[in-house]
């Protein structure tokens, strides 16, 4: 099953996915479709769960590039595929070449997908908390910028993450963002623990891609700590004492 979004338009010749964790051959924990590689999984169901979601893309499994993601504002340009041992440590791709899928890899944090329709340039951004706070979405658009995106221009979705309602917070979280960046105070409702906060990090996301100019921004209306069924989550897994979680795939890529 894939999710997709208005704002990245496909008559402009990109194609993209938030896939849920539907339609795979993990099992387990991992049930179905984990793309992780780094997830304790076998090896031989993520390729075979990669190798799924391009074909679904209408992609051979090679054209699917994914970073070692370290929660940071780090962003690559992407020319070529690169085998998995050579995978960057990196939380953002961007690219101009056709029929290449950025691909991202998420369990509550949001994945994020852009595109200048008029450039055709694309990118993908990991946001976590931290890369969220350290800039991961604005780099992005940097780094599209310098392969000819105009920020204006640019559209960006956010899918599938964390909702406000299952991301309970302590002070000292919230005391990182006030110190930081004094507009977040919006992203943060109190908790019924007292002295905790309830933070929104599709919204705060949402709010520094606009600030940096970008055109459009749209979110998915999906919580995957709350959609069990649907998303593999980090903290539902940590909550009922699992061991391992699965990793969602996101991508986006121009049509060849």
């Amino acid at each position: 099953m894939m999710i997709t979004l208005d704002v990245l338009d496909p008559a402009a010749g990109v194609g993209h996915a938030f896939f849920t964790r539907r339609g795979g051959v993990s099992a387990g924990l991992y049930e179905s479709l984990n793309c992780g590689f780094g997830s304790g999984d076998a090896m031989e169901s993520v390729v075979q769960n990669r190798r799924i979601a391009m074909d679904l893309m209408g992609l051979a499994p090679d054209r699917l590039v994914t970073c070692y993601q370290i929660h940071s504002a780090e962003v690559v340009i992407v020319e070529r595929p690169w085998p998995r041992e050579e995978a960057p440590h990196a939380d953002g791709m961007v690219t101009r070449v056709p029929g290449m899928a950025l691909g991202i890899l998420t369990a509550d944090c949001a994945p994020i997908l852009f595109q200048d329709p008029v450039a055709q340039v694309i990118g993908a951004a990991h946001g976590g908390w931290r890369g969220a706070l350290c800039g991961i979405a604005e780099e992005t658009v940097l780094k599209m910028e310098a392969i000819g995106a105009k920020r204006d221009r640019i559209r960006a979705v956010i899918g599938p993450c964390i909702g406000r309602n299952s991301y309970e917070v302590g002070p000292e979280f919230a005391q990182q963002f006030d110190a930081a960046d004094a507009e977040s105070v919006s992203y943060f409702a109190p908790a019924s623990r007292a002295g905790h906060f309830m933070f929104d990090l599709p919204g705060y996301i949402e709010h520094r891609l606009l600030r940096a100019g970008v055109g459009m921004v749209q979110c998915a209306a999906h919580d995957t700590v709350a959609e069990r069924e649907l998303f593999f989550s980090y903290r539902r897994s940590c909550l009922r004492g699992e061991r391992a979680y699965g990793r969602g795939l996101s991508a986006v890529v121009i049509k060849p």
